[in-house]
């Protein structure tokens, strides 16, 4: 079997030795209890979700065999516990979101190129105003929000709403990158059900202001669209959107089944993108009016809070809840306040108490503290701290070119090949379907072939060995853990990304509609890269952390919507006169660097959860019998009898 590196987040070597059972703290292998192959080895053997919202359901072709490659049973998951015995319409499941979040995403896909088109022509005509006010003998064809406005293409407008379009995402990055880590901890305390309708609330007020400013072009202007931004942006965006429904997965999902969970998530955001954009564009050549898409998308966001309020249950229990919130509590009381503020604490200012707090708050503020938990330190976590450096780095790379490099691909389109709303939005179309085809048919298939299928097998011979041997003892059942990425999602992700670079490479040297959509089916493949790390880094933490982690890993979302567009924007604003192809070059430089990546991550390395270390040893010293007290810390011991 191949060894596994886990860690359980102390520093100390001798805890580590203690809770792994080795003798150099340094590579953990089977933990004790377990025979034969680790049934944690085996946690990705399925191929379809199951069919209720905590089933774990049995290995297809396993024929319900208990064995080292068979699916773990029912119950056989921590997280079933809190919600046993509960209807299904109380028990939380992924599937409860798919139909809200598909309406979101189709909404959101529609919006993207008719969103861009309103900023082409709310700056263009603000351009062409500017130029007649200096220059009163300047003619020019009026500009017609939703029109076929041809004057726009021109290079001055494509630097002034790339600018512009970089003005708002940063807006949107900076303020997001501070909100996120802390709506992803609220939700730890309060649920998720309520942080996301929160997250929706932004999304409802920037569209208020975007039908505003093409609704009244001559009083509201096309730059107050960057308060659309800030509520956007301080309500988390979309990042804190995507961590929370994530996170939402991760907690009613067992591992086996995660990965395909999240995929399924990421074929309704594709879906969206495929769709969306064609019926937008049909609705507008139909209407003639570009604002009814915004109309559209505000209802969606209405209809999506009001169904997260009343329809699905929330995720996390009461009790884990109330656990939360007592370990924060804890945690924010070790904080001792600042010396030099204890005697203002202790006057008669009014507020002093409130504003000691608020000094001490801002000295020992971290914007980047959420990023401690992908530098663990102590014998033993190189490997794993590598991991976690690296698939950070690649998620950011491809969340980057999504986010920022799409937007650049549009207008790069519409101003080589002369395309409009209509040939646009099919583009998006077509290599939006043609990702969720790899995602709901490839995914699923791969899975089966490599995962499912020699699980299955596995898990028969067993079964006969048992028919021949009746009297040998069948190994303990044994609840599914988190065991680190395996090869196959370390295969998957270098393959989705090789396809990323070959389609974008081909795009420098396209020089025709028909050959740039081409190289565009090629980059489908890499729509598994994105799903593939969500699921892979949530493998890398126990259960307790996975909220920390995606975190984390929302706040490089953020920052990534800040330094992308700074770099792919103003990179395309420069160059669209004499090297409109240089974008495209940088791109494939970016993911080159990051297939490059991936050959260094390790399988089945993983990080141990608190449950999982053995019983501090018997020490004289204080300093490491706190510590191991302090890891050994258990939940009930904070919330009795909840």
């Amino acid at each position: 079997m191949t060894s596994t590196e886990a860690w359980d987040g102390s520093d100390s070597s001798r805890d580590r030795a203690a809770a792994d059972g080795s003798g150099d703290g340094d590579v953990a292998g089977v933990p004790p209890g377990d025979t034969g192959f680790d049934i944690d080895d085996a946690d990705e053997t399925t191929g379809l979700l199951g069919a209720g919202a905590h089933s774990n359901g049995a290995l297809e072709g396993a024929n319900g065999a208990d064995g080292p490659h068979a699916a773990p049973q029912d119950g056989n998951w921590a997280g079933d516990e809190d919600f046993a015995g509960l209807p299904w319409w109380k028990r939380p499941s992924v599937w409860f979101l798919l139909v809200p979040y598909a309406i979101v995403t189709l909404a959101y896909g529609g919006s993207v190129v008719p969103r861009l088109n309103l900023i082409i022509d709310l700056v263009c005509k603000h351009y062409f105003a500017d130029r007649e006010a200096a220059d009163p003998d300047f003619a020019f064809t009026p500009v017609i929000p939703g029109g076929d406005n041809r004057q726009c293409f021109i290079p001055e407008v494509q630097k002034s709403v790339a600018t512009f379009s970089l003005v708002l995402n940063v807006t949107t990055g900076i303020l997001s990158s501070l909100t996120v880590p802390k709506l992803g901890s609220l939700s730890d305390r309060y649920g998720r059900k309520r942080v996301i309708i929160i997250c929706a609330m932004g999304g409802i007020m920037s569209e208020i202001i975007t039908i505003l400013a093409a609704r009244f072009p001559e009083t509201v202007s096309y730059q107050w669209l960057l308060l659309g931004s800030f509520f956007d942006g301080l309500t988390g965006s979309f990042t804190a959107g995507s961590v929370l429904v994530h996170a939402y997965t991760s907690d009613c999902t067992p591992p086996s089944k995660r990965g395909v969970a999240i995929g399924y998530l990421h074929s309704c955001l594709f879906t969206g993108l495929a769709f969306g954009p064609l019926i937008a564009g049909y609705l507008v050549e139909w209407t003639g009016s570009l604002i009814s898409i915004f109309y559209i998308l505000l209802g969606c966001h209405i209809f999506f809070v009001v169904f997260m309020a009343l329809a699905i249950p929330e995720s996390l229990s009461r009790k884990q809840q109330l656990l939360a919130r007592e370990k924060h509590a804890l945690a924010k009381e070790a904080l001792a306040p600042a010396p030099e503020c204890a005697g203002l604490a202790r006057s008669r200012i009014p507020l002093a108490r409130q504003i000691n707090r608020l000094v001490h708050s801002i000295k020992t503020a971290n914007p980047l503290a959420p990023l401690d938990i992908l530098f663990p330190t102590g014998p033993g976590t190189a490997r794993l701290r590598r991991n976690f450096l690296i698939l950070a780095f690649i998620d950011m790379i491809i969340l980057g070119a999504a986010m920022s490099g799409g937007t650049v691909t549009v207008m790069y389109v519409e101003y080589m090949f002369e395309w409009g709303n209509l040939e646009s939005s099919r583009f998006v179309s077509m290599v939006s379907m043609a990702r969720v085809v790899v995602l709901v048919g490839i995914l699923p298939l791969v899975n089966y072939l490599f995962r499912t299928r020699p699980a299955a097998a596995a898990a028969k011979q067993q079964q006969q060995q048992r028919a021949q041997n009746p009297h040998t003892t069948p190994p303990p059942a044994t609840k599914e853990k988190n065991r680190g990425a395996d090869d196959l999602d370390i295969w998957i992700l270098r393959v989705a990304l090789l396809s990323d670079v070959l389609g974008t490479a081909g795009y420098i040297f396209a020089g025709s509609g028909p050959v740039f959509v081409a190289c565009a089916v090629v980059t489908a493949l890499g729509g598994l890269g994105s799903a593939t790390i969500q699921a892979a880094v949530s493998k890398h933490v126990p259960p307790e952390r996975v909220g920390q982690m995606l975190g984390a890993i929302g706040l490089l979302h953020s920052l990534a919507r800040i330094f992308a567009p700074i770099v792919f924007n103003q990179l395309y604003a420069a160059t669209v006169e004499v090297f409109p192809q240089a974008f495209f070059v940088l791109l494939t430089g970016v993911y080159v660097l990051a297939l490059g990546a991936s050959w260094f991550l390790v399988p089945h390395v993983f990080m141990r959860g608190e449950d999982e270390a053995a019983a501090p040893p018997t020490s004289s010293s204080g300093t490491s019998s706190g510590r191991a007290r302090r890891d050994a810390l258990e939940d009930e011991e904070l919330l009795p009898g909840v």
